[in-house]
């Protein structure tokens, strides 16, 4: 074996070892058919956020309490299981529902960071979600938020989504807002 060895060039070595060895790559170039991926669509969903923080049955609470500028609740965060409904009515067809957290996080307005999955519960999206992202302030007319990803149905998703206030009580501070949500999605 030795004398076999001997013949062997260190390129000769360099290649048996190289060939002998295993990849430890943890990544891999896929074209997007090799993993059941069609043709990208475009979808439009409409639908309605229940924001409830009034109630005996709230569905968004604060789990800090707000700084210094209590006018704008800067600083506190909310943690939300929110209904989403086909219509504004709480009673109308439910969908989904919004879970996730929202921050008051201006010192100046009331304006909130949004942090929420969008977690369908009806149809052909029943099991799927869609991730949100974005800056709300409540009170301007039409907010525009990033759709940063999503699952099943609305895998590979992006997009934005565009929120308008239907309806809010000042004393209590429950909402209903319109969402206008357009996804790429495959």
């Amino acid at each position: 074996m030795a004398q076999t060895l001997h013949f062997l060039t260190s390129t000769t070595l360099i290649l048996i070892f190289l060939s002998t060895t295993k990849s430890h790559s943890f990544s891999r170039k896929l074209s997007p058919e090799s993993i059941g991926l069609k043709q990208e669509k475009l979808t439009h969903l409409h639908f309605y956020f229940h924001d409830i923080i009034t109630s005996k049955n709230p569905t968004a609470i604060p789990v800090t309490k707000p700084g210094t500028n209590s006018s704008t609740l800067f600083g506190t965060i909310f943690i939300a299981d929110d209904p989403l409904t086909a219509g504004p009515d709480i009673n109308s067809k439910r969908i989904g529902n919004a879970q996730g957290m929202f921050a008051s996080a201006s010192q100046t307005d009331v304006e909130f960071l949004m942090v929420f999955n969008f977690v369908f519960t009806e149809g052909k999206y029943n099991g799927s979600t869609l991730s949100l992202l974005g800056h709300n302030a409540i009170f301007s007319g039409v907010r525009e938020m990033s759709i940063v990803g999503g699952s099943r149905v609305f895998r590979f998703a992006r997009g934005y989504a565009q929120a308008r206030t239907h309806t809010i009580d000042l004393k209590t501070n429950n909402a209903i807002v319109e969402y206008n949500v357009y996804v790429f999605h495959y």
